[in-house]
Parts: C-alpha cells; sequence; structure tokens
C-alpha cells in the first residue's frame, strides 16, 4: 500500500488528479494507492504533526491561498522528511527553487495522463526499492525506523508504543488502525487482540498464554487468539522457506 497526497486549494483539480491515479491503479497488477486530499499546505502539515506520519509521495500545487507549496516542503525537510514531491502549477516560475527543496518531478497543468504515469510509475519503482522502511514523526523530527528493528507495537489509550530491537521505544499519537495499515503490505506484522502489532521476524516462542519476544517482552494472547496466530506464524515461515 503506497499512502499518496495530494494538496490544491482547488477541489476540481484534486478530483482530477485522484482519477488519474485511480486510472493508473486500474491499469496496474498489484498497485494500492491510499489517497488523502488536503485544500491547504497548513492542513497537509496539520496531519504529519498530528498523525506521527509521513506521506509516500505529495502531489503538491504551488500557489495556495497562505502557504506556497515550497515552502511547505521547506517545513516537511525541516522536519527531516525525505517524502517524494511532485509540485504541479500553472507557471513555471518556480522550477528552480521547486528542485532546491528536492522535489522531484515540476508538472504543469493542466496534468497530461502520459506524462504523469510516467512520473508516478518512475516514483514507485524508487520506492518499492527502499520500502522496508516506515517514516514516522518522532520528537518532532522525522525518522525512517527500518521495518526488521520493530518488534512489536502497543495501543495504550490515544498513543503507540513502538518496540525496537535496540531497545528503544517511541511513542507515537496515531490510531492503531493507522499504523496496521502502513505495516499490511508485510506479511511478518501480525495484529494480536485490539492492542498489539507483532513482527514474526523477532518471536522466540509462543504457547497458548502468551508470546516471548527476542527483546525479553512478553505480549498476552487474548482467547481464541492463540490458533489463528499459530497459523500465521507457521505460514509466514513456510512462505519465507520456499
Amino acid at each position: 500500500m503506497y499512502h499518496i497526497a495530494l494538496c490544491d486549494d482547488e477541489t476540481g483539480e484534486l478530483e482530477k488528479t485522484e482519477q488519474l491515479l485511480k486510472r493508473y491503479c486500474q491499469m496496474s497488477d498489484g498497485v494500492e494507492l491510499s489517497i488523502e486530499r488536503f485544500e491547504s499546505a497548513d492542513d497537509l502539515l496539520k496531519m504529519v504533526r498530528e498523525n506521527s506520519c509521513v506521506p509516500d509521495i505529495i502531489f503538491m500545487d504551488i500557489f495556495m491561498p497562505g502557504k506556497l507549496g515550497i515552502d511547505a516542503v521547506k517545513e516537511l525537510r525541516q522536519m527531516g522528511s525525505g517524502c517524494l514531491i511532485v509540485f504541479l502549477t500553472m507557471s513555471s516560475d518556480y522550477a528552480l527553487e521547486a528542485f532546491r527543496v528536492d522535489a522531484d518531478q515540476y508538472l504543469l497543468k493542466p496534468v497530461v495522463e502520459k506524462e504523469l504515469f510516467e512520473v508516478f510509475g518512475r516514483l514507485l519503482g524508487k520506492i518499492s526499492k527502499k520500502k522496508k522502511y516506515l517514516a514516522l514523526r518522532i520528537d518532532n523530527r522525522i525518522y525512517r525506523v527500518a521495518l526488521h528493528d520493530i518488534v512489536y507495537c502497543e495501543a495504550q489509550k490515544k498513543c503507540q508504543h513502538i518496540y525496537l530491537a535496540d531497545g528503544a521505544k517511541h511513542i507515537l499519537r496515531m490510531t492503531m488502525a493507522r499504523i496496521f495499515d502502513m505495516l499490511s503490505d508485510y506479511p511478518e506484522f501480525v495484529k494480536v487482540g485490539i492492542s498489539y502489532i507483532v513482527n514474526l521476524e523477532h518471536v522466540d516462542s509462543l504457547d497458548s498464554r502468551e508470546i516471548h519476544m527476542d527483546n525479553g517482552g512478553k505480549i498476552y494472547i487474548p482467547r481464541g487468539s492463540y490458533h489463528p496466530l499459530m497459523e500465521k506464524y507457521f505460514d509466514y515461515y513456510c512462505d519465507e522457506e520456499v
């Protein structure tokens, strides 16, 4: 699942870009997108700050009321985000400045389907080579967290506690559903009850009551969850052997 953000103050442009991306998915096997739309740069930045995560690709209009798209990307870069940026605009006046903030592409409106598809396909290929990490906002900075370093995630009230292999723990203000959506493409991550997401690569052993993680952590298995969990555990390692 690729997470895409569209940011434009014109609803018609948001709709057009979203429909083009959906058409790309229909023509491409195995490409799934989660698309969020924002009508201002401030709304997009607010989402990053509050949800503690960053889209894989942002399609950003440059000229918007309140804050220019380029200024919004500068803020993302200052937070440490290396997400891919495609600027969409009616003018080429800001092309040089766009690339100074490490934009990946600069497309003139009206966007041509063929050009968008070529750019989008190239960027997806770029992401797939380094997709084994999450971009998460931690302590007002955006970090790349390697998936293999995540031992498990635990929901506590409105926060998610992520335990890493090196002993570190990070607290994120986001929902369990959101973080599981980010991890759902990876078979090593499974939900255990309503409070945990476990990385099977870090499971030392499990019985009908507990999962013993290789960092010393123990996770209680809710009633009725043991047999489905065992099936996923064996399926994952059998597939890996093949």
